[in-house]
């Protein structure tokens, strides 16, 4: 599970460091990807099989189920962490999620997300703002 937020800035060569408590996790590689709110979405391999399994179920796919794999699959880039424990973010999703300088990984229990630090503040301050309001609209199982 992750947990926690993490301030990083980008190098010169467009790298960022993972957080030390989280690298065991990725020793077999990582998968980037666009996330639906500007940010970019960050998996171990073995989750994002997981992901694919769950997106590719059945014996044929509906048209939305086929826009949603091109819109993820197509957009993502397995990558391995350097020596140091650091990434080198590709630049079409450094453009997507508006990464310049400062950036934030934060934990989202199964994966993590990398912010603009800006655009990350905006979204905590909502997400905050509305989570009760969320928790208290779910049905009970």
């Amino acid at each position: 599970m992750f947990l926690g937020e993490y301030n990083y800035k980008i190098d010169e060569k467009g790298r960022i460091p993972l957080p030390p408590k989280f690298r065991a996790e990725f020793r077999d590689g990582i998968v980037l990807a666009t996330g639906a709110e500007n940010c970019i979405l960050v998996y171990s391999p073995a989750q994002w099989k997981i992901l694919a399994e769950n997106l590719t179920t059945g014996p044929v796919l509906s048209s939305k189920m086929r826009k949603l794999n091109r819109a993820l699959f197509a957009t993502a880039f397995h990558l391995n962490l350097d020596g140091q424990g650091r990434i080198a973010l590709p630049m079409p999703l450094r453009q997507y999620a508006g990464i310049t300088s400062d950036v934030v990984i934060a934990g989202a229990n199964i994966y993590l997300e990398i912010w603009d630090k800006q655009a990350w503040e905006l979204e905590k301050a909502e997400s905050q703002a509305q989570s009760w309001q969320i928790i208290e609209t779910m049905e009970k199982h």
